[in-house]
């Protein structure tokens, strides 16, 4: 019999996949409460997950639906609280925002963990390592995957960043499987098309050419 993996290792292994796919779904300022849900939803369901499962996209499953949440209340969120927030966040340099956030995933894990283990979410990859989303030499990468038309931003952030085969991109985001297939083709395409014009004529070439290797303008290998 086959033991699971302790909850933590998951975190450690598969952290920053969940967050690029965040980031990418739900924008900058909000790819960690999707992250943090994410993990916390994951924690209950954690022991319930057969055996084998593919457990990466398993979270990324999980962080759609995470991320449809966000953007709701988001949605509800009257834009005066936004811009109030906003300003509260740059003035104390801690953040109010983050902090409400915080307490909140705070409360939630313990929750969900009274009786047992905490789970340890620290691995979320901190914003000097090349694995997070807003390092300094992809920020701009992921300002054009926001750009992106949503059904391409969808299918370039479920099938080459979250690994997801396209007939699951299809039945995350609807349509058909060619069409998850096209979606995502187009995407990056448009990405590469807009790295090659940044490394030649911005004063962030420099940048925009290391974020050229990232692995999401090289994804030929995904292509199933």
């Amino acid at each position: 019999m086959n033991m699971k993996q302790p909850f933590e290792k998951v975190v450690a292994e598969h952290g920053a996949t969940v967050l690029r796919v965040c980031r990418a779904v739900v924008g900058e300022h909000d790819a960690d409460d999707a992250w943090s849900e994410t993990f916390l939803a994951a924690l209950g369901a954690w022991p319930d997950l057969p055996d084998g499962a593919n457990a990466e996209a398993w979270l990324v499953t999980i962080a759609h639906r995470k991320a449809i949440d966000v953007v709701r209340a988001r949605q509800r969120r009257p834009f005066t609280v936004v811009a109030i927030e906003g300003l509260q966040e740059r003035a104390s340099g801690a953040g109010a925002g983050g902090a409400v956030r915080n307490g909140r995933a705070g409360r939630a894990a313990g929750d969900a963990t009274a009786g047992g283990n905490s789970p340890n979410l620290s691995h979320r990859p901190a914003r000097s390592q090349p694995g997070h989303p807003d390092h300094d030499d992809a920020i701009d990468l992921w300002r054009a995957v926001g750009a992106l038309p949503e059904k391409q931003r969808l299918a370039v952030a479920y099938h080459y960043l979250g690994g997801l085969a396209f007939a699951d991109v299809a039945g995350l985001i609807g349509g058909s499987v060619e069409a998850a297939r096209r979606a995502s083709s187009d995407g990056v395409r448009a990405l590469r098309a807009n790295y090659a014009d940044a490394a030649e004529s911005t004063p962030n070439g420099a940048a925009a050419a290391g974020a050229a290797g990232h692995p999401l303008l090289h994804t030929e290998g995904l292509d199933r």
